[in-house]
């Protein structure tokens, strides 16, 4: 049996800004939602980003001749303590995937550090060991390869074995269980979790003419293990997995009324905006004269720019693509935008908006022979 439910006011799509392809940190924005669904959406995300992602961290090490964590090592600057210290700051990428079954099993890494008298006398006499020295196994992608581990002030030859395992948040050094550790094996603790921070905020947007449905802006930081939005893929795909347990009360079927009663005011808003021209919003003059170098006379041509593409413009800077981007915000436009519903592609945007201004005039006109001063 259906149930008929009222229409919920959902997010076309996700704008995601991210201030460079290798940036840890990226900001997503989602409207409208109905009036609270932000908070429940944006705060489930926030916490699965935060528990519930896997990435893999070193769990153990073994330093050839050290038995123990409480003891210094003959040609190395730093004790074993501060060593331990160092390899906790380890960062390990690896996406384990069904084509390779045992991809998420615990994995030993053997590398063998060997420091000549010519590898201290170019370095003045210290030899500083990274990550990247350490870590050369194919198997693993090195985030932080420049990491410090240890300095080396006499010649030496020693082997490292480091056990690497997946898990999710942080783990102490005594919940790891070990097969096979040897006597010599110091055990580490373990952060798994590859997301630093998660916030979010809800603002107010416009839903036709009502002002209090939510806006979701969403801010991942992670330290390079995940990108943000596989962070937040994976937290989608974690979420609606735990949601399928509570299918099995799924009595009757609800459907939603997707009549919009408001879509073709909502239209008429939109296209009011769309055939506004660049010189009847406020912008510096210096971004006007961009745009009009650019070709672009109306918003509607405006908004679909992404806005990767907007920087290829002769002189236009990162100053004036924030200026505009805060100008499309206020309006509740944003660039990049997809108005396929609305039959404008980037290809006909042109016509399409001539159109649009044309019938703008002729309701202006008719309204004013309807209604005479």
């Amino acid at each position: 049996m259906s149930v008929k439910y009222g229409k919920f006011e959902m997010p076309q799509r996700i704008v995601a800004e991210q201030e460079s392809a290798e940036s840890n940190f990226a900001r997503y924005i989602a409207e409208p939602f109905e009036r609270g669904f932000g908070h429940t959406i944006g705060n489930s995300l926030r916490r699965m980003m935060l528990s519930s992602l896997e990435a893999p961290a070193i769990i153990s090490l073994r330093l050839e001749g050290v038995p123990h964590e409480y003891m210094a090592i003959e040609g190395i600057a730093e004790d074993m303590t501060n060593i331990i210290l160092n390899f906790k700051g380890a960062l390990l990428r690896k996406l384990p995937t069904d084509e390779a079954p045992n991809s998420r099993d615990t994995r030993i890494i053997t590398n063998v550090i060997e420091v000549t008298q010519d590898d201290l006398d170019r370095n003045k006499g210290q030899y500083n060991v990274t990550l990247g020295d350490v870590v050369k196994e194919g198997n693993y992608d090195v985030v932080n390869p420049e990491l410090h581990l240890f300095t080396v002030t006499k010649p030496l030859s020693k082997q490292i074995d480091l056990r690497i395992s997946f898990g999710r948040g942080y783990v102490p050094s005594e919940r790891h269980s070990v097969r096979d550790k040897s006597s010599d094996e110091i055990l580490l603790d373990a952060a798994f979790s590859p997301v630093r921070l998660v916030n979010y905020y809800i603002e107010n947007t416009r839903v036709g003419q009502d002002t209090d449905y939510d806006r979701l802006i969403l801010e991942v930081t992670t330290d390079g293990r995940l990108t943000p939005s596989e962070a937040l893929n994976f937290a989608v795909q974690i979420g609606l997995r735990h949601f399928e347990v509570f299918n099995e009360y799924n009595k009757y079927t609800l459907s939603f009324d997707e009549n919009d009663r408001e879509g073709d005011s909502d239209q008429d808003e939109l296209m009011d905006k769309l055939t506004l021209g660049i010189d009847e919003i406020e912008l510096s003059v210096r971004s006007a004269n961009c745009l009009t170098g650019a070709n672009i006379e109306t918003l509607g041509e405006l908004v679909c720019i992404p806005e990767r593409k907007m920087l290829e413009f002769r002189n236009f800077g990162k100053k004036s693509l924030n200026e505009i981007k805060a100008k499309l915000h206020e309006m509740g436009l944003h660039l990049g935008m997809d108005l396929n519903r609305f039959g404008i592609t980037p290809d006909n945007v042109k016509d399409k908006i001539k159109v649009g201004r044309e019938e703008k005039k002729k309701k202006k006109e008719q309204k004013s022979e309807d209604h005479p001063k």
